[in-house]
């Protein structure tokens, strides 16, 4: 191997893979996935369980490497945010949400984001490229190891017990990388999370959304925003390629044959411009007998927004209609905002490569 391999990047399969590649038993990708996600151990020498030379190899031709964490910072509420950088002078950012109940981690999948959502501060700041598996489940390791995680013997209780990925970018359009990193958030050889703690965000990427049922049935939540193409138009500029009527039908699909509820219809609620109670009565038509529940998101403002919050009377009759037509609602808690944390607020830094809104050609690409 000419160029050191980077373990953070193998899933299970790919691992067994790097170390049959090795000559070596299946058995030690059990070992090593261990060693660096359960314990977060980036050290060779110090997997005892691995003979001497075995190790001497692994320094010699791999590494352990998370992004850089280049700044932490605590809101009020308690909800955390790091600033991590990479090589290239791109820089993502992740958000730790603790609760009384569980521990939400936000994780991003590209640099920047190139579906350019026009209530979305990330979309302003152009796209640069997708993350690779390691750069993605690396936010991960970092937070557990952050939030002392692995200084506890027991690893009990578990402090992130869910992962969104709702940071940064449109997961769909890193597919592979994306499902690489879920599946070892949900091996039990590493974190162990199940199915209904794992939750992908996606402003909807039609064909990939049927690509993921196969992949992975994941819980999805689908940024929705508005129940007709007109408006769904100007909020989310991916509905002119893939319209409302598809983004059901796609969602109606992911969720035959599942068990449990998978699916969650995301909402944010701009005052004057989607929170009319005739707003609410199409997306109650729209969302009839769907087995969803219906997120409001409260807007969070960023400079140059055009954009207000709406009221929280406005929002309170909006779920009542929702509620009243049979549908489940609640209006997210807005968290981490004193920090720019909360949902539509994550900016990073995206090192610019020319022309960064290139929809179309991204969106091909999910296709193929």
């Amino acid at each position: 191997m000419s160029t050191p391999a980077n373990l953070l990047d193998l899933d299970r399969p790919s691992m067994e893979a790097f170390f049959e590649g090795l000559g070596q038993k299946r058995f030690r990708a059990s070992q090593v996935l261990k060693w660096i996600h359960q314990m977060g151990l980036h050290e060779f020498d110090q997997m005892t369980n691995l003979s001497k030379p075995l190790r001497g190899q692994l320094n010699t031709i791999a590494y352990v490497k998370a992004p850089d964490v280049v700044t932490e910072q605590i809101s009020n509420d308690g909800t955390r945010k790091w600033f991590l950088s990479f090589p290239d002078g791109n820089c993502i950012e992740t958000v730790f949400i603790p609760e009384d109940d569980r521990g939400t981690l936000c994780v991003s999948s590209q640099v920047g984001c190139p579906l350019d959502c026009s209530f979305c501060s990330t979309g302003k700041q152009g796209f640069n490229r997708n993350l690779s598996v390691a750069e993605i489940i690396g936010q991960l390791w970092l937070a557990n190891h952050a939030l002392g995680h692995y200084r506890n013997a027991n690893k009990e209780p578990r402090i992130v017990t869910n992962v969104v990925m709702m940071g940064m970018g449109e997961p769909l359009l890193n597919f592979d990388n994306v499902v690489k990193a879920m599946n070892l958030m949900m091996d039990d050889l590493a974190y162990g999370l199940s199915k209904r703690r794992v939750t992908l965000s996606t402003a909807g990427v039609v064909p990939a959304i049927d690509r993921l049922k196969e992949a992975s049935s994941v819980n999805l939540a689908v940024s929705l925003h508005a129940a007709n193409d007109r408006l769904r138009n100007e909020l989310v500029p991916l509905n002119r390629k893939y319209p409302v009527r598809d983004l059901i039908a796609a969602c109606k699909r992911y969720a035959e044959g599942q068990t449990r509820d998978v699916l969650t219809f995301e909402y944010v609620m701009l005052a004057d411009i989607n929170d009319s109670p005739a707003h609410a009565r199409e997306l109650a038509r729209l969302l009839n007998g769907f087995p969803a529940k219906v997120n409001l998101i409260p807007f969070n403002k960023f400079p140059q927004t055009i954009y207000r919050r709406s009221s929280q009377e406005t929002i309170d009759r909006f779920r009542d209609i929702l509620l009243d037509a049979g549908l489940r609602t609640i209006t997210r808690k807005t968290r981490g905002e004193d920090i720019d944390a909360a949902c539509g607020q994550l900016v990073g830094r995206v090192v610019p490569r020319g022309k960064n809104h290139l929809l179309h050609r991204v969106t091909l690409e999910a296709d193929e």
